[in-house]
Formats: structure tokens, sequence, C-alpha cells
């Protein structure tokens, strides 16, 4: 079946990009806090246990984010839950750049965590709601494009406003306004999630929207298949539902997956950046420097699995990153322990940032956005990313601590060592999930 004739790419392709913005904002709380930490430890003089708490408290936010988004795309839908999270941001941002005190600025960092905890929930679970599934591996990769383009600019306007003074933080922070607004004024455009209408009872607006989507056969033939995955389910979510005997095989793969991608220590080299580079003798121009070439890694890299996440598959890419990253580990903490140049460290760094971006960065978010069942798609998929996000903030918590005690390299050795233990994981119980629809997968659960 010729698939340009049976979808509305262009459309299809619009909306995933809108949703997708929210990635962006993702990105640009994830990188701020990058370019901005040589101002913060002067400007609330931080040690490394008030370094690492000060970074992680993005991640409690996003805790309680996630929390909130699972019940609200439940309740009222997936868009009002994005735009919640666009006015978050939007607030959060201008807030943090007008901070005097530390309290102050832990506060609203943490409320910016729950507008990135509810985007990054929300934007690739709708994604994976509208998408076709020949289609839908690139567009959920779509959100991780935003996010590493988030990365990638914030990281570039770290790099320019670094010599704007001891202030120049603040306008790091408060320039993630503009996205916040563009991202509130696109959502407003976009349609409510079919397989949410449906769930709530409006079959004949997720008809009108699904007409958009594809042709009048493909949305009978959706519609057929969103009735019988949603037979028998109650209007009312609980997270009890998520640990159901029937779906408990996919959550515990959903969890494990959301806290590998966390704990594979990725995110300590996009955060600290400056404190690797530091380490072996980089001035703060050369670490900065260092962040904007990790963002274009990043970027060429997403674009790359994008292209290749519903051609290779999941599973291939999510055990060569995974087993990538156990070996360039190894070699970097080398690398780090022996001072060798920055230049050398910078080689080993974008290779681990180029094996990331390829696959467990956007292969996790595909994977935890089309696993669960349509009817506790929306508590399953909180539960996996509150546990990304935890893990999330132990990881870059304990960074600062760990180095300190035992030497910059000393956590890549332990990190290299998880990559492999989630090499061994990936092997034995992760399937593979390209080309088949949602409700294709749940049948599949069901029976397994």
């Amino acid at each position: 079946m010729n698939s340009s004739k049976t979808f509305n790419s262009r459309y299809i392709i619009g909306i995933s990009f809108i949703s997708a913005l929210g990635g962006y904002l993702f990105g640009f709380d994830f990188a701020v806090i990058s370019g901005a930490l040589p101002f913060l430890r002067t400007q609330f003089a931080l040690d490394p246990v008030w370094e690492g708490f000060l970074t992680g408290s993005l991640a409690l936010g996003c805790i309680i984010g996630c929390l909130l988004a699972g019940n609200l795309a439940d309740r009222y839908g997936r868009k009002p839950g994005l735009m919640v999270a666009a006015l978050i941001f939007a607030v959060s941002s201008i807030g943090i750049a007008f901070s005097q005190t530390l309290t102050y600025f832990l506060v609203l960092r943490f409320a910016a965590g729950i507008g990135v905890g509810m985007a990054s929930m929300l934007c690739p679970m709708y994604i994976a709601e509208v998408s076709p599934a020949e289609v839908r591996g690139r567009n959920v990769a779509i959100n991780q494009l935003t996010v590493v383009i988030g990365i990638l600019i914030t990281n570039l306007v770290n790099y320019f406003l670094a010599d704007a003074g001891h202030d120049a933080w603040r306008w790091m922070f408060g320039l993630g306004v503009v996205p916040s607004a563009v991202f509130l004024i696109g959502v407003t455009w976009l349609p409510e999630s079919p397989r949410w209408l449906m769930k709530s009872g409006q079959a004949a607006k997720a008809r009108h929207v699904l007409a958009k989507i594809g042709t009048a056969d493909f949305a009978e033939s959706t519609m057929k298949a969103i009735e019988r995955s949603l037979s028998g389910a109650t209007t009312k979510q609980s997270y009890k539902m998520v640990f159901e005997k029937a779906v408990r095989p996919a959550v515990v793969i959903g969890i494990a997956l959301a806290v590998f991608q966390q704990f594979c220590g990725i995110n300590v080299v996009f955060n600290y950046t400056s404190t690797i580079f530091e380490s072996v003798g980089a001035n703060l121009n050369r670490q900065l420097f260092e962040t904007v070439s990790i963002g274009i890694v990043n970027l060429v890299f997403t674009l790359l699995a994008m292209w290749q996440v519903d051609k290779l598959g999941r599973r291939p890419l999510m055990l060569v990153g995974s087993l990538g990253l156990s070996i360039l580990y190894i070699v970097l903490a080398i690398a780090l322990q022996n001072h060798f140049p920055a230049t050398l460290v910078s080689i080993f760094v974008l290779l681990a940032i180029s094996t990331y971006a390829i696959s467990l960065a956007p292969v996790t978010w595909v994977l935890i956005s089309e696993i669960f069942p349509n009817k506790i798609r929306g508590v399953a998929s909180s539960v996996a990313i509150v546990s990304l996000w935890a893990a999330y903030f132990i990881l870059v918590f304990t960074f600062p601590i760990l180095a300190q005690k035992l030497g910059t390299y000393g956590p890549f050795y332990l990190y290299a060592g998880i990559c492999f233990l989630g090499f061994l994981f990936v092997k034995a119980r992760v399937k593979e999930t390209k080309g088949q629809t949602l409700e294709e997968l749940e049948e599949n659960l069901i029976r397994h």
C-alpha cells in the first residue's frame, strides 16, 4: 500500500512538529544549566552537594509534572495538558531570570521541571496517537529532534552570552519565554488525540480527526481497532491498573528502559560539560565551546536516528547503543584519568554523544510511547517517565559528589558497567515494535 496516498503526510508531520515544540522547551531547560553553572557556582557559592541538587531540582519538578500530566491527559485530553506545560515554561523562565536567592531559584527551577515533566510525557504520547504505524517511530523521534535543537540553540546562546558579565545566566534562563510563547500559540491549532476522543465517547470528533490524517478507509479501520482495544475499559484511570497482571510485562520493560536511559550516564556529559573539561585544563571559553560541539553532533545523529528507526527497528539500535556506550565510557575514563589533551577527550565525548543520539535517546521515548495499552497509556506512561526523572535526579545529584571523591573519571567506569547490563536486558526482554499499530502491539501483549 502506498502510504503517501493513504495518509496526509504533510498534515501529520505538521501537527507532530507543533506538538514536538514541547521537546524544544525540554531541551532548553535541560541545556541551559550547563552554560549557567560556572556563573551560578559564584552567584550562590555552591559546594558539590548544592551543585548537584541545583542541577537535579529540575528532575524533582519533572516527577510532579508527569504525575499531573498522566491524570490530566486521561481526564481532559492531551491538548489541555500541552497548553498548561507551555504556560508553566513561560512563567518559570521569567521568574528564574529574576532570582535573588538560591531558595527562590530552586523553587522556580522545580516549577520549570513540572512543565518539562508534562511535556516529556505528553508530546511523544500525542505524536504516537496521531501517527500511522508506518511512520510512528520517525514521528515520535521528531520530539527528540526538537529536544536536541533546543539543546544546540541554547548552547549557542549560552556561548555568545558568556561575555555579558556575571549576570549572563539571567539572560540565559529568561530567553526561554520566547519559545514558550511560540509553543503555546502552536498548541491552540492542534486537534485532540483521536484515541483519547474515542476513549471519552466522542466518536464523531475522532472520525473527523482521523479523516484529516488519512483516507476514509484508514479512519474507519483505525476506529474499529481502537474500539476493540477499549472494550471493557473504564473512563476513570488509576495507577493500580498499571500493575495488573495483563499489562505488567510492558510496564516493567517501560520502567527499566526509562531508568536505563538515565543511568547510562550520558546526561552527566550534557549537564557537567564544564566540569569534565575543566578537569583536563580547559578554560571557560573552551568549556562552553564544547557544549556547542556536543549540541551539533547530537543534532546530526538524531537526524540519522529518525531516518533509521523505522527501517533498522528499535531493538538493534538499542543493542548497538548500549554496548557502544559501555566501551566508549571505559576509554573516556582512561583519558580523563591520565589527563589526555582536551582535544582527545573531546573526540571520545563526541563519540559517546553520537552513539547515544542514534540509539537510547530517541528509541527509549518511541518505545515508551507505543508499548502501553490504549486504555491505560496516560497513567502507564507517567509511571515510566516518573521513573526516568527520578533516575535523572539521582544521576546528576551524585555526579559532583562522586567526582570529588573518585576524580572526574571515576563515575564513568560505573556508567560503563550499567550500559553493559542494559545491553543484556534489551537482548533478553525487548521485542521489536516497528511497523505494528498501537492496537496490534496491545493484542500481542495480551497473547503473551
